[in-house]
């Protein structure tokens, strides 16, 4: 028979595993997800504070569109400019003070009457409010004064 041919010891040798020194690289990647968590939440935190405030100024403004529409059904019969304030103000939870009523056109039956209503939608929002001024919203509607 040949001869033996010899195993060399490299390949079949496992070396031997330091329980400490795996439990070490463990920790610390634990440690450097931490850091990385602790970097990127408060970005997400802000990111997600800007996305409710959009949404709340997004509601302000159906909720304009729903004052000017009340505005203008008053002031299409009444078209005097206090009536179509009142009206404006009564109809939506929009503070009252941040509201403007602009009619424009003829006030006889017949004509057409364009009543605008702009309200400053706050931006209270924390960490967002004081980075956004006030947003500027605005919507008209047109109506016949009977």
């Amino acid at each position: 028979m040949g001869a033996a041919v010899p195993r060399h010891r490299a390949f079949t040798t496992i070396p031997p595993v330091n329980h400490h020194q795996v439990e070490a690289g463990r920790q610390r990647e634990r440690g450097q997800a931490t850091v990385e968590a602790a970097l990127i939440l408060p970005l997400f935190v802000v990111l997600a504070l800007a996305v409710i405030q959009v949404g709340l100024v997004a509601y302000s403004q159906l909720l304009l569109v729903h004052a000017t529409r009340e505005s203008a059904r008053e002031a299409a019969v009444n078209p005097q400019r206090a009536s179509a304030v009142s009206a404006a103000q009564s109809a939506t939870a929009l503070r009252s003070n941040r509201i403007g009523v602009e009619l424009v056109g003829g006030r006889q039956p017949g004509d057409r009457l364009t009543v605008s209503v702009t309200y400053r939608a706050p931006t209270d929002v924390p960490l967002v409010g004081w980075m956004i001024d006030d947003v500027p919203l605005r919507a008209s509607m047109t109506v016949r004064v009977e």
